[in-house]
């Protein structure tokens, strides 16, 4: 058997910052080899990615996560040293403990254990990455790229990141909002703030613009998500002169949007209203778009209910089926077969000090091995895949 919490201090001793591995892909691959899974490293753009794989038959029940973490930040604001994976308390301590190692290590565990202790009539496949944090370009989907070449399918897949609410189990995702990123820059021309009539201010076109943006009432939700929102990020001029009329301004508007909406119709009507402000004032705005992910939903059925009725039997609590929250390798997953999201409850991830109580990771891995039996004994669903 595997000790999770033991493999998520190991993991968290691994600085792995994007697009840094530390060491961390490496031993989950020695790991893993030695309990009979195959492993595939599918390395891309100097990212550390692995796929490993118990079994040859159908069904192939797949798990997902990321070893990568986001930077710690100022290390002496730390009342213990950020990749040190103390165990104190009852609790493990370090960068990526709650976000997300620890969901590594509990289903890694719950794989081997469930393999070696009940081998099914199907496959379990993990898949690893290390580049979530960042723009995740080389990871899950060089994973899922690796796949499509070499034929091999998932039939359904939990990813590990932390979705509890306020404690274990009260809360699955089953979809996520989508994310658009609209960058603005106005142009005008320069001149004397004394002398208006001799410039062309950018700045009031670009306010007037955002006003309208944020004014807007998107949608008033939709079946399974709440009202998508639009946020300004930021203005900026670079103008350190009080007396100077600047040439350009710029803003960034970021997104998260429901399924009434596509990245491309918001994209349409960002254009709309770029173009009108400009008109208005006389100057040029030109508008740049991000979207890093559609929203999506994996529809209630016997998937979702397995996956409840599992959470549910370990914990005690039946969770509620959310689409809060921002974005994850769900979004890459759902392309290649239904997903959903069951994790811990991670109020300090990306913090100072982020730490995970022992008991959660240990009930993480309950869960999983749950859901790995409950799945097998089904059959593996089959009704559901294609």
């Amino acid at each position: 058997m595997i000790d999770p919490v033991a493999l998520t201090a190991d993991l968290i001793r691994c600085a792995s910052v994007t697009p840094e591995d530390g060491g961390a892909i490496p031993l989950l691959e020695r790991l893993l080899g030695g309990a009979g899974f195959a492993t595939t490293r599918c390395d891309r753009g100097g990212i550390a990615n692995l796929y490993a794989r118990w079994g040859t038959d159908r069904p192939v029940f797949g798990f997902s996560g990321h070893t990568d973490v986001v930077p710690p930040g100022d290390v002496g604001a730390w009342r213990r040293p950020p990749f040190a994976g103390v165990i104190a308390d009852g609790w493990i301590h370090g960068r990526g403990a709650s976000d997300m190692k620890s969901g590594v290590a509990a289903f890694v565990a719950a794989a081997v254990d469930f393999v070696t202790a009940s081998p099914p009539a199907g496959s379990v496949a993990l898949l690893i990455t290390g580049d979530e944090e960042a723009d995740a370009s080389d990871g899950t989907l060089a994973l899922l790229d690796w796949m499509e070449a070499q034929g091999e399918r998932l039939d359904h897949c939990v990813v590990g990141e932390p979705t509890a609410a306020e404690r274990l189990g009260d809360a699955i995702k089953i979809g996520r909002r989508g994310s658009l990123t609209a960058r603005l820059t106005a142009y005008g021309v320069q001149g004397h703030s004394a002398y208006p009539e001799r410039a062309r201010n950018p700045l009031p076109a670009l306010v007037r613009l955002l006003d309208r943006l944020a004014a807007r009432k998107l949608d008033a939700g939709t079946a399974h998500f709440g009202p998508s929102t639009l946020a300004i990020t930021t203005i900026d001029t670079g103008n350190t002169a009080s007396n100077v009329i600047p040439a350009q301004a710029r803003a960034t508007v970021n997104i998260r949007f429901n399924d009434a909406h596509s990245g491309p119709s918001l994209s349409d009507w960002i254009e709309t209203e770029t173009d009108r402000a400009a008109k208005e004032f006389g100057v040029g705005i030109a508008a740049r778009f991000d979207i890093s992910g559609e929203s999506f939903v994996t529809a209630p059925g016997a998937f979702t209910d397995l996956v409840t009725r599992a959470v549910a039997l370990e914990t005690g609590v039946t969770p509620v089926h959310s689409t809060a929250g921002g974005t994850s390798d769900a979004r890459f997953v759902k392309r290649h077969c239904p997903v959903v999201e069951v994790g811990l409850h991670g109020p300090t991830m990306h913090q100072v000090d982020e730490r995970v109580e022992i008991a959660q990771v240990e009930a993480l891995t309950r869960v999983y091995g749950r859901i790995l039996t409950e799945y097998f004994a089904s059959g593996g669903l089959r009704t559901d895949s294609p």
